[in-house]
């Protein structure tokens, strides 16, 4: 079984980061030493590629991409502490905490067609196998605590099934194991080498391990590659909090003070309008907003954390059209009703569980992703690429003038640096370019589409913290401010900004 396999990256419309007060937290107990958590990866890198020849071609993507690794580095803000504390707690190369980066983006709302989901994109069997419970009120596949866990566990187990070869190990994520020891067993029959780079593996996996070891290199040497990386300090950022009963996340949401779309974004393993119906249920919040909740949560009712509602069957009810109906799934109802079989009488009366607000408010449930999804494909005109051999997402997106972060959710795909296969079928929704023509021919007249900006150095300012606030690359800084390579900035210096008008 393999772990991961194509998904589709949604929209980050909805997606949150966060920055908030930093407090010891409960969750992890060990320490990080380092400033930021990106440096702590950098210096900790133990695996290696043979030569730079291995990783050129993944390097020179994001070199013509310098703005994806900008995305999804600010993407990780959330969750990059706690993954690497359970890497290292388990003894793991430092650089898997990247990996995530190769399967999903780090967006955890991440799948394919149904199958994988999640940071560490597990398929249903294998999150299975790995304790990952996927039911009508969530999907722990997507739990950023559960799934890394089962993650950190499973490239465990392969790390020993390969007898401590990690690259293999890699492999098998994305392939299988036994795809791998089918590959490995070939070469020693006859011989050969039977490390990574020596078997025969499909084209998809000989490109992963390879991307996982360029993601590192770009994280280490930014600057060289012209990467603009979002720095994430070295301070955990939440809390689990246990919670024992369900809850309707519009209360979580009026105890905390955060919204919605917060709360998916740190608990995307939720697929509904409250918590799960367990004895208990591990929720992710905020350091600094534990204690509001914890004090709120013990001054409420309890019988008011949910919204009830009585209903008396009538002709034509059936369980299913009262769990599609009412919002709920056949095997609550009846659990929370004692119902026995499938069977209802007429003039029975049950209890319904109901969210207190609209199902519109409940912003990243399971039916609001899909109805983004739905409407993000309504706009411009359709039409059909068929992949050619040596096309990649970015040569289509030039073609076709769209971005790539697009054509990954209208096709279902993984992200930028996965492979394509030859004749695969890709919809391209191509809006009007009425903003570059209007562009083109105000150059033309000669007029001045750029502007100068000015910004003055502030504390806790570097390059690469400005460069990702106007949206520029490090290397035009510099060549605007004719900064020196290894100078510091002085807080308080002026900078000179150069920009479009029509960003």
């Amino acid at each position: 079984m393999s772990a991961c396999s194509t998904q589709e990256t949604t929209s980050d419309k909805h997606f949150v980061n966060f920055t908030v007060a930093e407090k010891p937290v409960k969750l992890i107990s060990s320490k990080i030493e380092g400033e930021d958590l990106w440096r702590y990866i950098s210096r900790g890198s133990t695996l290696k590629a043979r030569s730079q020849r291995d990783l050129y071609w993944h390097i020179k993507w994001f070199k013509e991409n310098p703005d994806y690794l900008t995305r999804v580095t600010k993407r990780a803000g959330p969750y990059l502490h706690l993954v690497i504390q359970e890497v290292k707690k388990a003894g793991l190369p430092i650089e898997l905490a990247l990996l995530p980066i190769v399967e999903s983006a780090y967006y955890p709302f991440s799948y394919s067609h149904g199958t994988a989901s999640g940071l560490w994109q597990f398929i249903p069997d294998t999150g299975r196998l790995y304790g990952l419970k996927q039911n009508y009120w969530m999907d722990e596949r997507r739990s950023v605590i559960r799934s890394t866990r089962a993650a950190v566990a499973y490239l465990k187990n392969l790390h020993t099934l390969f007898k401590g070869d990690w690259l293999l190990a890699i492999a098998s994520y994305n392939s299988g194991p036994g795809r791998v020891q089918k590959a490995v067993k070939k070469n020693k029959a006859k011989g050969r080498k039977a490390d990574f780079w020596n078997i025969s593996l499909p084209a998809e996996t000989r490109g992963y391990v390879p991307r996982l070891l360029a993601v590192a290199e770009l994280i280490k040497h930014p600057e060289k590659y012209g990467q603009t990386i979002t720095p994430i300090s070295n301070m955990p950022k939440l809390e689990s909090v246990f919670v024992y009963s369900q809850l309707d996340l519009s209360l979580i949401s009026e105890w905390t003070g955060l919204s919605l779309d917060e709360i998916y974004t740190l608990n995307p393993d939720l697929n509904r309008w409250a918590t799960p119906d367990t004895t208990r249920y591990e929720l992710l919040l905020p350091i600094d907003k534990v204690a509001r909740f914890k004090k709120a949560r013990a001054s409420y009712p309890k019988q008011k954390q949910l919204r009830y509602k009585r209903y008396t069957i009538k002709s034509g009810d059936s369980l299913n059209s009262l769990a599609k109906r009412f919002n709920s799934s056949v095997s609550y109802i009846k659990s929370i009703n004692n119902i026995k079989g499938t069977r209802i009488k007429l003039g029975q009366k049950i209890i319904i569980t109901i969210p207190k607000k609209a199902k519109d408010y409940y912003s990243l449930s399971i039916e609001q992703r899909k109805k983004q999804r739905f409407n993000s494909r309504k706009y411009g005109k359709k039409i059909t690429h068929i992949v050619a051999k040596g096309e990649i997402l970015w040569v289509i997106s030039n073609r076709y003038g769209v971005p790539v972060d697009s054509i990954i959710k209208w096709n279902y795909l993984s992200n930028a640096t996965k492979g394509l296969q030859i004749g695969k079928k890709l919809v391209i929704w191509q809006v009007p370019k009425t903003k570059a023509s209007a562009l083109k021919n105000l150059t033309k007249k000669g007029v001045n589409v750029k502007r100068t900006l000015s910004y003055k150095v502030k504390s806790g300012d570097n390059l690469s913290t400005i460069a990702h606030k106007f949206k520029v690359r490090i290397s035009q800084l510099r060549q605007w401010n004719n900064l020196a390579k290894n100078k510091p900035l002085k807080i308080g210096k002026k900078l000179k900004i150069i920009k479009s008008i029509v960003e």
